[in-house]
């Protein structure tokens, strides 16, 4: 038997003309995407954390390093010591510093990755 014409269905195919929001959602990965002023705030956070790390083994460095031109001028005739400070007693300490520097800016990183995903 054939349908009436009010029986037939119309099916409409586009877009969807709203979007419903769900309410206290938030993502601050759209916020860093889309370049708001809150995702300026996180990622210029994020940037200050790395930096800080930075200036501290910089400052340990100079510390450690700085005095040694005092050290070797106060020495001048030894010539076989600078090249034991250098060679053995800088090298440890030098490559700690650069894993801590790369430890912490890693977990500066995964941390601020564990805000932006929500987790």
């Amino acid at each position: 038997m054939p349908q009436s014409p009010t029986e037939r269905r119309v099916v409409v195919t586009g877009p969807p003309r709203r979007v419903r929001r769900v309410s206290g959602y938030y993502r601050p990965r759209t916020e860093i995407d889309e370049q708001t002023t809150l995702g300026h705030t996180y990622v210029r956070s994020l940037m200050r954390t790395q930096l800080r790390a930075g200036l501290a083994v910089f400052a340990v460095l100079g510390l450690l390093i700085g005095p040694l031109p005092l050290l070797f001028a106060a020495m001048p005739d030894a010539r076989g010591p600078e090249w034991l400070v250098l060679g053995f007693c800088l090298y440890a300490p030098m490559v700690l510093l650069a894993r801590w520097y790369v430890r912490r800016a890693e977990r500066n990183e995964r941390d601020f990755v564990r805000l932006v995903e929500d987790r």
